[in-house]
């Protein structure tokens, strides 16, 4: 239930940009998606003509005189910056590793995306145990006569780079290995003039050595940090995923950076209520299928995200998934108030455990490892920039709608958008309920519409 396929095949998503304004359209289907840039276009009803072929359709746009503030809501999707290197096959930090970069963060920005995972390390993500996935460390890192310097040009003009493009916060990468907390991330570093890995798989994540390197590391990028005047603008990771088996390991892998980092935010992606009840965690970000007890206990600053696992009645955005689904997640993240949204897969173009590439327009599910769609929201171009998708497209939408329900709240109240909101579903909007067809999520955003222009009038 509430899929629209269940077989392999080929399906609309991919966006790709229409040349010198026309189109030729080919055999079987050919999916048009159009966007208005209503920046520079007057408040009022506009027609719009559509042709194709002999046929001419008139359509109407109306404009509100309103403006929606993006600001202070955070939406991270995570950035694999080694997945562009294998496709397009350059080298880190080189020229067209920069450029291309930059590309991908452009698109990112324009739906939606305003926070950016940075790999001060190689992220601990995705790796399958004992290999490692290629280097994309930004802090540079020399061990000389047993004491630690570092330097941090790299992260400076990775800082650059994602402000010219609008992405103004910045998600360090974690501490730990995924799932568990036991070991540490691939670390290179210069030793007595030699580059070589210092630690990874082989290192206890509670070894004194490192923990002594991770303390030293972290005093040093928070000072650089703040000179920079970004460091209040950063989200902190210790380890992903973690479950209650962990508690130990995560608990004093945090204690070793509590202090350095106690007056910033530091969460991760977790949906055991023992985290946050036990005080380990003051910043969850729960699974939107497991957030329900957070709600309950008032967490403050409360993100959600999803992944492969959540696919029964709620919000994702799977090819095989309505894309009412899809955007069904902006109405809940502002019916509960939530400040920031997360997802795993801006641009994984890997199998499981990232050991083999994969081909994004012939294999969205990773060798059937996830579902189709998880992995990723954009293509990757022959030029080096990032094609869009109608998931990435309608997500965007979701934000969007959040965005307006906030504007609508400002001129009358949240209790009364939310009883607005739920009069046009006819149920009650949680997390594990919400819409299937366009015409109920369409009613919906109308609805709201409607609301701010009654107000504005």
């Amino acid at each position: 239930d509430y899929f629209r396929f269940s077989k392999s095949g080929y399906y609309p998503d991919l966006l790709l940009p229409v040349e010198n304004g026309t189109v030729t359209l080919g055999d079987g289907v050919t999916v048009l998606w159009a966007e208005i840039d209503a920046t520079e276009n007057s408040v009022g009803t506009h027609n719009i003509t559509v042709s194709v072929d002999e046929l001419t359709a008139e359509v109407k746009a109306e404009i509100i005189d309103a403006e929606l503030d993006f600001s202070d809501f955070l939406y991270t999707n995570w950035y694999h910056t080694d997945c562009l290197m294998t496709y397009y096959n350059f080298e880190a930090f080189s020229d067209e590793y920069w450029r291309v970069c930059e590309n991908y963060l452009k698109t990112a920005r324009e739906y939606g995306m305003n926070c950016v995972l940075t790999p001060l390390f190689t992220p601990a993500l995705d790796t399958q145990i004992g290999k490692e996935r290629p280097t994309v460390q930004l802090v540079d890192v020399k061990l000389t006569k047993g004491v630690y310097s570092f330097n941090f040009d790299k992260l400076t003009k990775w800082i650059e780079m994602a402000r010219r493009c609008g992405v103004e916060y910045f998600e360090c990468s974690h501490f730990y290995t995924q799932w568990g907390a036991r070991h540490a991330p691939k670390i290179m570093a210069t030793v007595n003039g030699e580059y070589k890995r210092i630690f990874g798989w082989e290192t206890d994540s509670t070894s004194e050595e490192y923990l002594t390197f991770l303390r030293s590391v972290m005093r040093a990028l928070v000072n650089h940090l703040k000179k920079r005047g970004v460091d209040h603008r950063c989200v902190f990771h210790i380890a992903d995923e973690p479950h209650k088996e962990h508690l130990p390991t995560y608990k004093k892998g945090k204690r070793a950076v509590s202090g350095i980092l106690k007056d910033y935010i530091v969460m991760d992606a977790l949906s055991d209520f023992e985290f946050f009840k036990k005080g380990v965690v003051k910043s969850p970000i729960p699974c939107c299928d497991h957030i329900q007890p957070f709600i309950d206990a008032g967490v403050p600053g409360l993100w959600t995200y999803y992944c492969c696992g959540q696919n029964y009645k709620g919000s994702n955005r799977y090819h095989s998934m309505p894309s009412a689904r899809n955007r069904s997640i902006g109405m809940q993240m502002y019916k509960y108030k939530l400040v920031g949204f997360a997802h795993w897969g801006f641009n994984y173009y890997q199998n499981e455990s990232s050991y083999n590439p994969t081909n994004p327009f012939l294999d969205s599910c990773g060798e059937k490892w996830i579902p189709a769609g998880d992995a990723f929201t954009v293509y990757p171009a022959p030029d080096g920039s990032a094609y869009d998708s109608i998931r990435g497209a309608v997500f965007y939408d979701a934000l969007q709608d959040m965005r307006a329900m906030q504007l609508a709240e400002e001129l009358y109240s949240h209790d009364e958008v939310v009883k607005a909101i739920e009069e046009v579903l006819g149920f009650e909007l949680r997390f594990d309920t919400c819409v299937y067809t366009s015409s109920e999520m369409l009613a919906v955003r109308e609805r709201v519409n409607e609301m701010i222009k009654a107000a504005k009038a």
